[in-house]
């Protein structure tokens, strides 16, 4: 029996430009009829203008879990979507599709290429979402954030989040601009973000909930403690909702979804020679990987992953990904190094994990990262007042 290969080039890229998190904040920002000045990133994504927005990110709520879960949510699936296919951009995992959101832009711009990716010309990764080693934030990721853009033009602007998020280094390069409130309470949150929008003319507030996240890589996303939050971030939602003053615009979205694999689908990289051979670095994370190879090793590293997981991974070259539009369609010359040498990313349920240098990640039973409809797929509900 012959084995189908996956060909890089026939891998679903998330639509940029019009239907993906990226296109968010600008179709936002559009609304308020800024001047060209303002120097907002563009986009084909059109919403219903308002006076007042606030946009609340559920960390890791994909369309699928929300349709498959309707019951545990009813306030959320009663909501209408506004755009059916909405994509969270690849890598679908936290810190990227948060730069994308906050910025405006694909992972091409503004570099948060995955959890974990090489800095250039060190032989070391930079894990994104800790911001672990340190690098000044603002070198490693140049862009404005659209709240900046909109607070530079007059509009009130907040972030509502927990308190531990107000100095990190991923909050400062991704969704600053205007005021920060932290609040460890998300009851708290809900309102604070509410009278914010009340007590302003023109305003963007950003909340976020990273709880229903966090169950999923522990339980699993079919568990019942995941239901639970499920449950609380429905209700929290539905708070939010009701305090919302007049000319209001309320949209919950999210960062990405994801996928519970079972232990038999697991590559173990750490006790694989043949997948090691050659690699100097494994970035990523389980579902999208970024393999840093050795000098002159890479094409025989792609050749090999090919072999071993070829028919159920997309494996690329740098060049490939890039020419096939995986992080948008243009790549900036400081990001090319970050990227992998070689790319691997989940086509069905498998999951390359690395128990002795990953032994927490390779525990946690929900994963996301890849370009799959359970990964990508992420809601964009609307309430008006």
């Amino acid at each position: 029996m012959t084995t189908q290969l996956l060909d890089p080039f026939d891998a679903p890229v998330p639509a940029y430009g019009s239907g993906t998190l990226s296109d968010l904040l600008p179709a936002v920002a559009a609304g308020f009829d800024l001047p060209p000045s303002a120097r907002l990133p563009r986009t084909r994504l059109v919403l219903p203008p308002a006076d007042r927005v606030c946009v609340f990110l559920i960390d890791g709520l994909g369309s699928e879990q929300l349709r498959e879960h309707a019951a545990y949510a009813p306030f959320l699936a009663s909501l209408p979507d506004q755009q059916p296919v909405m994509s969270a951009g690849f890598p679908s995992t936290t810190a990227a599709s948060l730069a994308s959101f906050g910025t405006g832009r694909p992972v091409g711009h503004h570099g948060l290429a995955g959890y974990s990716v090489a800095v250039p010309g060190q032989n070391v990764l930079m894990n994104q979402l800790r911001w672990e080693p340190w690098v000044e934030p603002t070198v490693w990721q140049p862009h404005p954030t659209v709240f900046q853009l909109l607070h530079d033009a007059g509009v009130q602007v907040a972030q509502v989040l927990p308190a531990r998020f107000a100095a990190t280094g991923l909050t400062r390069i991704a969704v600053s601009g205007g005021s920060f409130f932290g609040d460890d309470d998300a009851d708290r949150r809900m309102d604070l973000s509410a009278a914010f929008l009340a007590a302003a003319d023109r305003a963007v507030v950003y909340t976020y909930i990273s709880d229903l996240d966090a169950a999923g890589h522990r339980y699993g996303v079919d568990s019942e403690e995941w239901r639970g939050e499920l449950m609380r971030a429905d209700r929290l939602a539905e708070r939010l909702a009701n305090r919302l003053p007049p000319r209001s615009a309320l949209y919950v979205t999210a960062d990405h979804g994801m996928v519970d694999i079972a232990e038999e689908d697991r590559v173990d990289f750490d006790h694989d020679w043949e997948l090691r051979a050659g690699v100097s670095l494994l970035g990523g994370e389980a579902r999208a990987r970024h393999v840093y190879t050795a000098a002159d090793a890479a094409a025989d590293v792609r050749a090999v992953w090919t072999e071993v997981l070829g028919d159920r991974m997309w494996i690329a070259s740098r060049e490939q990904a890039v020419t096939a539009g995986w992080f948008g369609p243009h790549v900036e010359d400081r990001v090319m190094g970050r990227l992998g040498d070689v790319i691997a990313v989940a086509h069905d349920d498998i999951a390359v994990i690395a128990t002795e240098t990953e032994p927490g990640a390779s525990s946690m039973i929900g994963l996301h990262g890849a370009m799959t409809q359970a990964e990508q797929s992420i809601p964009l509900l609307q309430v008006r007042s």
